[in-house]
């Protein structure tokens, strides 16, 4: 099941994020947004590190050409990396609760899992510069983790900006609140790939809203 795609900070890419209670909302809403992107990220949550709960069940997916992101919102990392062996090309850990980061990449290494990382709005980089050098990706949050529709915070792009200057060469994607009035600015800031909720999955035209973040950043599209 896992996809391989390109990947690297020249590749400029729009995930959308998928969120789900049930498996009938998840096959509808994959259903809905089939073919629009060549990624899409899975959003876990596990009603304790955040205060919602979406795919905290045993989920499918359906056969297709797509790499999906796992970005797990849990206490308990750890416990994820079997559920999602097979169906995740990249797994993202919340830095907050993931007690030794070496070994969960180690193990995520080891099932042919990419591997990142994940910083909250109020989480400094410094939490995670001892494990840039060991990983693919980051992601830094610029909404409150949790929901649909979060208010973006614009001085989490100091954050992606540092990294950036950190480690010149590594996927730096950002989370929450990107839409066509802010993905200019935090792909100034350094990101290359933009997660994006409400405004893609929940447009009345998803295949047309990725088209107009892309083109906002001066990215072709990526069937091209």
């Amino acid at each position: 099941m896992k996809k391989s795609i390109t990947h690297g900070p020249e590749l400029k890419l729009i995930a959308p994020s998928i969120i789900a209670e049930n498996q009938e909302e998840l096959s509808a809403l994959l259903n809905r947004i089939d073919g629009i992107s060549p990624i899409f990220q899975l959003d876990i949550m596990d009603g304790e590190f955040v205060p919602t709960r979406s795919l905290d069940f045993d989920f499918v997916i359906p056969e297709n050409d797509a790499h999906y992101e796992a970005h797990l919102m849990v206490a308990r990392p750890r416990e994820w990396l079997e559920k999602l062996d097979g169906i995740a090309g990249t797994i993202l850990f919340p830095i907050e609760t993931s007690q030794n980061p070496k070994a969960l990449i180690d193990e995520a290494r080891k099932k042919g899992m990419r591997v990142g990382f994940v910083l909250n709005p109020y989480t400094p980089v410094s939490a995670v510069k001892p494990i840039l050098d060991d990983i693919d990706q980051m992601l830094v949050m610029t909404v409150n983790p949790g929901f649909y529709g979060a208010q973006f915070l614009p001085e989490t792009l100091s954050k992606v900006a540092e990294i950036r200057r950190l480690k010149p060469n590594i996927d730096l994607e950002v989370d929450g609140g990107i839409t066509a009035d802010t993905i200019e600015v935090a792909a100034e800031a350094g990101a290359n790939k933009f997660v994006s909720g409400l405004f893609v999955v929940k447009s009345e035209d998803p295949g047309k809203a990725v088209k107009n973040l892309l083109e906002k950043i001066g990215a072709g599209n990526w069937k091209n």
